[in-house]
């Protein structure tokens, strides 16, 4: 015969205080970042947390529209996401820098393109790849630079969009530098115009600088 089943009442289970808003965050943070894999992505959310590291989720739900979501899934929010994790080192392991890119649920194929187009050995240059990320969302190189700029600036969102003038003349040459078919005189008339700008700005470029129409074109 077999045995009863255990009774329970309310007063024997233990529920930790914490529990409520650990799952009402979490549940905030999935709707935000709408993983392709639930149960993958969340496996990166509470390692995170355990870890007491960035966690894997956008700052806000991103709409599916043609300009933010490419065939990829590669998004800007999911950049700065990863940029927010990995930003802290010049150099990360190319290992780690897979494992990020799985946890937010990217297909493993566009990290490899993407890898190919620098191949960086056992190590990547975090700022290299961010701009070879963000030429992957824009197609342009300027409008890669605008995406750059907004994940990469300190001010609010729907701000400026500012960033140091040097970090601007390192993303731009190095992504010049990959396209090949754009001019050094090009590349040197753009930087003088920006510089000059950057002087006027406490040593910062926006977005409405490069695309102004008294800016040399960037390419």
């Amino acid at each position: 015969m077999p045995l009863p089943e255990p009774m329970f009442c309310a007063q024997q289970i233990h529920i930790p205080p914490e529990l409520p808003d650990l799952l009402k965050q979490f549940t905030k943070a999935a709707i935000r970042t709408q993983p392709h894999d639930v149960l993958q992505w969340s496996a990166a959310y509470f390692s995170s947390l355990a870890r007491g590291e960035p966690l894997p989720v956008k700052d806000r739900v991103e709409l599916p529209v043609a300009t933010q979501r490419n065939d990829s899934g590669l998004t800007a929010g999911l950049l700065r996401v990863l940029h927010r994790q990995l930003s802290g080192r010049v150099l990360v392991p190319a290992e780690e820098l897979e494992q990020r890119w799985r946890a937010v649920c990217l297909p493993p194929a566009q990290l490899l393109g993407l890898l190919e187009l620098d191949p960086p050995g056992t190590q990547v240059e975090w700022m290299k790849f961010l701009a070879l990320a963000c030429s992957a969302l824009g197609g342009s190189i300027t409008t890669a630079l605008k995406y750059a700029c907004e994940i990469l600036t300190e001010d609010p969102e729907g701000g400026a969009a500012r960033i140091p003038y040097q970090t601007f003349v390192f993303l731009y040459s190095y992504l010049a530098q990959i396209d090949g078919d754009i001019a050094d005189s090009t590349i040197g008339e753009v930087l003088s115009a920006l510089q000059d700008e950057a002087g006027k700005q406490g040593g910062m470029i926006q977005p409405r600088n490069f695309l102004s129409p008294q800016c040399p074109p960037l390419s």
